[in-house]
């Protein structure tokens, strides 16, 4: 039995004690006006703990699936420390679990899952949804776009970017989708069972790619893109139906075993820093306090902030690791190489945004923000 629980019934065993007799006084001393005081204000108290007791029997959980699998340091990094802090946050009034990609629908189908009802949110890659319309391409990784994760995240957070996605949920998930947030928390390391170092050498590399803007970048730089989920990265690796593969952080990598089989990544990477979202169905946020909301919304700033830290300092360690070792070959890519690279993924990001006039809205938005912050003039 909880403390308390036990505390209430303590508090109840007390407020009747105090009605009777007992050999130590007579009725009337125990119907005296102290008494009395004394029973009312431990029956306040007893409706107080019971209360409290209730609110966390009804805590709400908020079930939502990531784009990680089980192994991987990310999904880790949430399901074992992260994902209490919510609760710790609320004081037990409010839960988050994080599942693993595909735990309950397709990595593809979340966002309809969300706006069901199905999961109450996700924390999936919106690049995954770009066959549905080429804003999510762009909003869900900019290829070759941006140098640092924190800058995307500024983008998604302060530059208009949590907006645009706003706007593509509203459309395409019927006005039952709310965005908390979104960015990126590592810049990707690729992963290549050959090695890649110029644009030249993509040409005929079957690569695993997200459909959309980085499948379209690494065609027109000559490689054969496949789609397919992370959690079929290393299996297909493995049996050689890919020879590299846009996957994730290069500790994520390491932890999903693909440097086992996969010897020339390319780090740190040359094109990819995938956006990650944070969504609720709305009308599982429009029943939360505006503590509650304000909670998640601090809760997921500070994970990902965090996130990105640690990710940045392993990825550090592991590459260092690797280059000693002397099985794998670390390729780091030359300024002139990724200044190549760079240039077919524009005129990928300019047709892609006359694909849509949301596509023409989110290239716009970003445009407009890395012109702001000097990173285009």
């Amino acid at each position: 039995m909880s403390i308390r629980l036990c505390g209430v019934f303590r508090l109840a065993q007390l407020t009747n004690a105090g009605r009777g007799t007992d050999d130590r006084g007579s009725e009337n001393e125990n119907n005296s006006p102290g008494r009395r005081l004394m029973r009312k204000t431990i029956a306040i108290a007893v409706a107080a703990l019971a209360l409290g007791l209730t609110g966390a029997a009804d805590a709400k959980t908020l079930k939502v699936q990531a784009s990680s699998a089980p192994g991987d340091w990310a999904h880790r990094f949430m399901t074992e420390g992260w994902q209490q802090k919510i609760e710790e946050m609320s004081g037990g009034s409010l839960k988050l679990e994080v599942l693993p990609t595909k735990a309950v629908v397709p990595h593809k189908e979340t966002i309809d899952a969300v706006a069901n009802g199905i999961l109450d949110g996700d924390l999936n890659a919106v690049a995954y949804f770009s066959g549905r319309d080429p804003a999510f391409a762009l909003m869900g990784d900019l290829i070759a776009g941006y140098d640092t994760p924190e800058e995307v995240q500024t983008f998604c957070m302060e530059g208009g970017g949590k907006e645009i996605l706003q706007k593509l949920y509203d459309k395409y998930g019927n006005g039952k989708i709310h965005v908390v947030g979104c960015g990126p928390y590592a810049k990707e390391a690729l992963v290549s069972k050959v090695p890649i170092n110029t644009v030249e050498d993509f040409k005929g590399v079957k690569i695993r790619s997200p459909e959309g803007l980085a499948a379209e970048v690494f065609k027109r730089a000559g490689a054969s893109p496949v789609s397919l989920p992370f959690s079929e990265v290393y299996t297909s690796l493995e049996k050689g139906i890919v020879d590299a593969a846009d996957a994730s952080a290069y500790v994520n990598n390491d932890a999903s075993g693909m440097h086992k089989v996969a010897f020339y990544p390319l780090y740190p990477g040359i094109h990819s820093m995938a956006i990650l979202q944070f969504v609720v169905n709305k009308d599982v946020w429009n029943k939360l306090t505006p503590g509650e909301r304000t909670i998640l919304e601090v809760w997921y700033v500070a994970a990902y902030a965090t996130i990105r830290r640690q990710a940045d300092l392993q990825d550090r360690d592991l590459a260092a690791r690797d280059k000693a070792g002397g099985k794998m070959t670390v390729i780091d890519w030359s300024k002139e190489e990724r200044a190549k690279f760079r240039k077919i993924a524009v005129g990928a990001w300019e047709d892609f945004g006359e694909k849509s006039p949301l596509a023409k809205e989110a290239l716009d938005a970003h445009i407009s923000f890395m012109k702001r912050t000097g990173l285009l003039d």
